[in-house]
């Protein structure tokens, strides 16, 4: 056994240190991410389809919140700001990481004293609310000192954390639910603990070493970013979040509750997405400060193919996903999936596109982009849910991301002439090519939804192929995690 693993270490140890820290990268943001997907199969059969609605609700609302509490600073404008900076960078962590306390300290306070008119307003009870800024808190902390560990290729304290989040949440989470009189209050006060237990000694340790809770440049600079991107975050949970919402509201609890579950499922392939973009992030913004875009292009259109991928193979085995994450009754989940695991296609591809818009200090354009995806995804939610059920939410969903992500790749163009003399940093024919083979290969696969032959004679090609093509696909995964990582 020795023998056979030798080979296989030696050539781990000689890979860079960027690929040996992209890659743990990546496996600490599948880990993160997978919790929720991970947990569900039993949230599904410990809480009615009302209540696991009633959950689903409170994580969107936690994620309109955020765009105010927060501000989001810890994942726009933390991660380039640190680049561009360098110099300051312990100064920029800490005085980020004192104004977002503040700030959430500020937003309890202004809850606490009206919560009767927010509780109202919500449909949430105190327990809940004040559970929900204990982790917007967290998820904040967190994302300050992963972003650091990151840009600086430290893995190893990272991957810990990340394991001892993992087990803790769920363990606390069930417990908590189970020993509940009302058990959503139980379940979000697991993951509250969990993050805080985890993720406050972070913030203690950006805070002794940056030195300074308040910073008048680092604040100014945060608000002066922050404000104008409110209307960017808040369009993108809008995006994300207002399906489940206007679905309770529209149609009832148990819908939601179905809906919430395909989602949840279907977005997976955000795993995938976020592991590789907190991957490539900081290199991106490295090579816009070096000039060198060309390297940005031969990374896009692997990535992009790479992420297609994935979101069809969820496509394909969502039938059999289904079966083992929920009981019977939400089986009609099936027909939501292919359309929202298509939309995660299009949430990597616009990433590749904001960045310039971040790098170079626009929000203006981020958010314009972003209000058109969420305006039209509202209306398009209102009327088309009405009218068909709450699987038309799941094809409003595609198309609005498709909307979102070509309003990017307009404001991209225009900061390439405006910044660096209309650089051409994309071929739009690739990126539609791509696009389209995707789209198509998806609605195929769900064509066989009905034919298990053809479907499991699919997956079995599927298989094969990328047991011939094994070689190229870890060349591909390498070059993506950390190889293109290299200055």
């Amino acid at each position: 056994m020795k023998e056979k693993i030798q080979p296989f270490l030696k050539k781990y140890n000689d890979l860079p240190v960027q690929a040996r820290a992209g890659f743990w990268f990546l496996v600490c943001t599948i880990i993160q991410r997978s919790i929720t997907i991970i947990t569900t199969p039993i949230f599904t059969r410990l809480l009615t389809e009302a209540e696991y609605g009633d959950y689903g609700v409170f994580i969107s609302w936690m994620g309109i919140l955020s765009c105010f509490v927060t501000l989001y600073i810890f994942s726009g404008i933390y991660p380039q700001a640190i680049v561009k900076y360098d110099d300051k960078k312990d100064v920029y962590s800490s005085g980020m990481q004192g104004f977002t306390i503040t700030l959430v300290i500020l937003w309890c306070l202004i809850y606490y004293f009206g919560r009767n008119i927010w509780n109202g307003l919500l449909s949430m009870n105190t327990v809940e609310m004040m559970a929900m800024f204990c982790v917007m808190w967290g998820n904040a902390a967190f994302g300050f000192w992963s972003a650091e560990q990151r840009n600086e290729y430290k893995y190893k304290i990272l991957l810990f954390v990340t394991l001892t989040e993992a087990v803790l949440q769920p363990v606390l989470s069930i417990i908590l639910l189970m020993r509940s009189e009302n058990k959503v209050n139980g379940l979000v006060w697991g993951i509250a603990i969990a993050n805080l237990v985890c993720y406050f000694p972070l913030f203690i340790v950006q805070m002794k070493k940056g030195g300074k809770f308040f910073d008048g440049e680092v604040w100014k600079y945060s608000l002066r970013l922050g404000i104008p991107l409110i209307p960017h975050y808040l369009s993108s949970v809008v995006l994300n979040s207002s399906d489940r919402i206007m679905i309770k509201a529209l149609v009832g609890e148990g819908p939601a509750g179905i809906y919430n579950l395909a989602y949840t499922i279907s977005i997976c392939g955000t795993l995938i997405n976020q592991a590789l973009l907190q991957t490539i992030q900081p290199w991106v913004y490295q090579k816009i400060k070096e000039e060198k875009y060309g390297d940005i292009k031969k990374m896009a259109y692997p990535a992009l193919i790479s992420i297609g991928c994935v979101n069809l193979m969820v496509i394909l085995v969502a039938p059999e996903l289904i079966r083992i994450f929920a009981p019977a009754s939400y089986y009609d989940a099936i027909w939501v999936m292919p359309p929202v695991s298509l939309s995660v296609y299009f949430m990597f591809m616009y990433n590749l596109f904001s960045y310039f818009e971040f790098y170079f200090e626009k929000p203006s354009y981020v958010s314009v982009a972003t209000f058109i995806g969420a305006g039209l995804n509202v209306l398009l939610n209102y009327i088309f849910i009405q009218m068909f059920g709450y699987v038309a939410a799941g094809y409003t969903t595609l198309v609005c991301y498709f909307a979102f992500c070509v309003a990017h790749y307009i404001f991209m163009r225009i900061i390439c002439k405006k910044e660096i003399e209309d650089a051409k940093i994309y071929d739009l024919k690739v990126l539609t090519l791509i696009s389209l083979a995707v789209t198509a290969a998806g609605f195929i696969i769900m064509l066989t939804y009905n034919n298990i032959y053809v479907r499991y004679g699919l997956l079995i090609a599927v298989i094969a192929l990328a047991l011939i093509k094994r070689r190229t696909i870890i060349d591909t995964a390498l070059s993506l995690v950390g190889k293109k990582k290299e200055k």
